[in-house]
C-alpha cells in the first residue's frame, strides 16, 4: 500500500438528548474535534436531531428535518470548515405529514450529494417513520466510491450486500444502538463478508429521556446500562479486521488511513473471486413477498443433543478412529452429529469419480454406527446426472437421507460441479438444512434456508479465512435467528460450534430463561476443539419459530424485498466487473 494512495477517515461517537438545538452543537462540537485529525470522511451516529422517541406522529413531524433547513445547512458548513465529507443521519421530514430516517452526505464544498433512507426499521421506529421506496446510491468521491446504511440495515445482510454489489468501496453505518452485538458482529462481519470497509459510528448515553430511565427500566427489566448507546464506534477492514474502536461510554472520534482500492480485490486464499462465485439465479426467493412464503410450523419438543467432532486436517486414516467417536456420541444420545468437511480424504491426492466409491465406504460405515442418530459430513458425490460434485450428506442407519450438494464452487473444489437447488430434511425434532464449502460464506444461502423454513443448519467446512470463524458463521445464525453446528477442518481456534437459540429473545416482552442482557441475537455457543474429540451440546430447533426481535421487527419477513434486485439480477451490479 503505497502512502499517496491512503484516505483517512473518522467516525465519531457522543450523546443525543431532546433539545434540537442542543444537539446541533453538539454535532458541531463533535465535527471541529474531528477536523483536528484531518479526515477526508466522517460519519456521526444515528437520528442526531433528535432522540428516537416520539410522543406521537405529530410530535416526530415536529421534531425531524426540514430539508434546506437550517440544521442542515449548519451540518453543510461544518464540512465545509472541516473540508471533509460528512454522513449525518436525522429523521426528515416528507410528504403527507410522514418521516424517514435518513441518511445524508456532504461533500467538502458542502454539496448534499445523496440521500440514502433506512431499510429495515426496529421497534417503535415502525410507528412513526416510513421505510426505504428506492435503494440507496453510490456516492463517487475523488478517493472512494461510498455507500449508507443505518443501525438495523446492518443487523441483515441484504442492504449492506446490494451496496458492496454496486461497487461501494466504504459503506458508512450510522448506529443508535445498546446492543454490543452490534460491535462484536454485526459490523465487521459487513466489512468481510463483502471484502469493503465499513465506518460505523454509534451513540452513547440514554437512547430514551433521561428523567424517563429509571421507570422504563422499572417496567421492562431492563437495566439501564442497556437504555444507553453501547458506543464502540469502529473502523473495520476487507479482511474484516478492526482498524480502530471507541470506549463503550465515552464521547470519542476513532480515525484510520485506508486505501479504499483494497475494496476492489476480492479474491479468496484461493485465487476465487467472492462476487463471481455468487449464484443470483438461486437467489429470487429473497427478493419474494415474505407473505407469499409461509414458515415451517415450529418443532414443539425440547433441546435436541448434538456432537461435534472436529479434526485439524482431513486424511484417509481418520475414517476408523472417527466412526468409534460416532459410535461413542449416538451412545451418549446425541442425536445429531456433524463431521468437518471431506474428513475422510487425503486433499494432496485427485479427487475424481472413482472417488466416490471410496465415499459410499464411508457412509456404509457411518451407517453402521450411527445408531439412531444423523450424521452430516461431506464427501465427493455423483449427482442426478451422474456429475461430480461436493455434497454434504446427512446419514443414519438406513443410510442417506438427505443430499446437498455444494453451489458455490471455487478453485479450492475445483474438481466439482456446482449443484443447483437447496434440499433440505424434516425430522420429527428439527427442519434439517446443510451447508459445506464456500457455501458457508454466502449469506444469500442461509436466508435461503430460513425462507424455507429451516430451523437448524448443519455445516461440515474447512474455514479459510479468520472472519468466517470470528463473525461469519455466528452471524448466519443470529441474523436467521436459526441454530447452527458448524464442524471444522483446520486449526484456528474456536471454529467447531454449536450456536444454540435463546427462548427470550424479543425485546420487551418477559424474559423467563436468562436477564436481559442486551445480546438480541447474538447466540450462545458451545466450542469443540480438535483434534479426534466428541464433543456434546445442545440447540432448540423450537426456538427459531420466533424471529421478532423488536415489535414489529421480524428478521426473516422484515428484510427489504422490493429493493433486493441487485442481489438476484446476475446484470445488476454496475462494478461487477471491479468487485469479483
Amino acid at each position: 500500500m503505497s502512502n499517496n494512495k491512503l484516505v483517512r477517515v473518522a467516525a465519531a461517537q457522543y450523546s443525543v438528548g431532546s433539545d434540537i438545538q442542543q444537539n446541533l452543537e453538539s454535532a458541531l462540537r463533535v465535527i471541529a474535534r474531528a477536523a483536528q485529525s484531518k479526515p477526508r470522511l466522517l460519519v456521526l451516529p444515528e437520528f442526531i436531531n433528535h432522540l428516537s422517541w416520539y410522543d406521537s406522529l405529530e410530535h416526530c413531524y415536529e421534531v425531524s428535518l426540514e430539508p434546506g433547513g437550517d440544521f442542515l445547512k449548519q451540518l453543510a458548513k461544518a464540512a465545509r470548515a472541516a473540508g471533509c465529507y460528512l454522513v449525518a443521519n436525522c429523521t426528515m421530514r416528507r410528504e403527507q405529514g410522514r418521516c424517514s430516517g435518513s441518511s445524508l452526505m456532504f461533500s467538502a464544498d458542502g454539496e448534499l450529494l445523496g440521500v440514502n433512507d433506512k431499510q429495515v426499521l426496529i421497534g417503535h421506529e415502525n410507528n412513526f417513520l416510513q421505510r426505504a421506496r428506492r435503494a440507496g446510491p453510490i456516492i463517487e468521491t475523488p478517493f472512494a466510491r461510498l455507500g449508507m446504511y443505518a443501525c438495523m440495515d446492518g443487523v441483515i445482510f441484504e442492504t449492506p450486500r446490494y451496496l458492496a454489489l454496486r461497487g461501494g468501496q466504504i459503506l458508512c453505518n450510522s448506529v443508535n444502538s445498546f446492543a454490543p452485538d452490534e460491535s462484536s458482529l454485526h459490523i465487521p462481519v459487513r466489512a468481510a463478508e463483502n471484502k469493503v470497509f465499513v465506518v460505523a459510528a454509534n451513540k452513547i448515553g440514554p437512547l430514551a429521556p433521561a428523567d424517563l430511565l429509571d421507570e422504563l427500566s422499572a417496567v421492562t427489566n431492563i437495566p439501564k446500562q442497556f437504555l444507553c448507546g453501547a458506543g464502540e464506534s469502529q473502523i473495520v477492514d476487507p479482511e474484516g479486521t478492526v482498524l480502530a474502536i471507541a470506549s463503550p461510554d465515552q464521547e470519542e472520534v476513532v480515525f484510520a488511513d485506508i486505501d479504499p482500492a483494497q475494496a476492489d480485490h476480492k479474491l479468496r486464499p484461493d485465487g476465487s473471486g467472492l462476487f463471481h462465485l455468487r449464484r443470483p439465479g438461486l437467489y429470487s426467493p429473497i427478493a419474494q413477498d415474505p407473505d407469499t412464503q409461509p414458515p415451517a410450523p415450529a418443532k414443539t419438543s425440547g433441546p435436541v443433543s448434538v456432537a461435534m467432532i472436529p479434526l485439524l486436517e482431513p486424511a484417509s486414516t481418520h475414517l476408523g478412529p472417527v466412526a468409534e467417536l460416532v459410535a461413542q456420541a449416538a451412545s451418549a444420545g446425541a442425536e445429531l452429529i456433524v463431521l468437518p468437511e471431506l474428513f475422510c480424504f487425503d486433499l494432496r491426492a485427485e479427487i475424481t469419480l472413482d472417488s466416490c466409491a471410496e465415499a459410499e465406504h464411508a457412509v456404509q460405515t457411518l451407517a453402521a454406527v450411527c445408531g439412531s442418530a444423523h450424521v452430516a459430513a461431506s464427501f465427493p458425490w455423483r449427482d442426478d446426472r451422474g456429475q461430480l460434485i461436493h455434497a454434504a450428506l446427512l446419514v443414519n442407519r438406513d443410510g442417506v437421507q438427505c443430499v446437498q450438494g455444494q453451489l458455490h464452487v471455487g478453485n479450492r473444489h475445483a474438481w466439482a460441479a456446482a449443484a443447483d437447488g437447496i434440499n433440505t430434511l424434516d425430522l420429527p425434532f428439527a427442519h434439517i438444512g446443510m451447508v459445506t464449502g464456500e457455501d458457508v460464506i454466502f449469506p444469500e444461502v442461509f436466508r435461503l434456508l430460513a425462507i424455507k423454513g429451516v430451523d437448524t443448519v448443519l455445516a461440515p467446512y474447512a474455514a479459510q479465512e479468520d472472519w468466517e470463524v470470528k463473525t461469519g458463521l455466528l452471524e448466519r445464525a443470529a441474523e436467521n435467528h436459526i441454530n447452527l453446528v458448524a464442524v471444522n477442518a483446520g486449526t484456528q481456534a474456536d471454529s467447531s460450534f454449536a450456536a444454540r437459540l435463546h427462548r427470550d429473545f424479543t425485546i420487551l416482552t418477559p424474559w423467563e430463561s436468562r436477564k436481559f442482557d442486551g445480546k438480541l441475537t447474538f447466540p450462545p455457543t458451545t466450542f469443540a476443539r480438535p483434534p479426534l474429540a466428541c464433543t456434546l451440546a445442545e440447540i432448540t430447533p423450537s426456538n427459531a419459530a420466533n424471529k421478532v426481535v423488536s415489535s414489529g421487527t421480524d428478521l426473516l419477513q422484515g428484510r427489504a424485498w422490493k429493493l433486493a434486485a441487485p442481489l438476484v439480477d446476475s446484470h445488476s451490479p454496475s462494478r461487477q466487473q471491479v468487485t469479483q
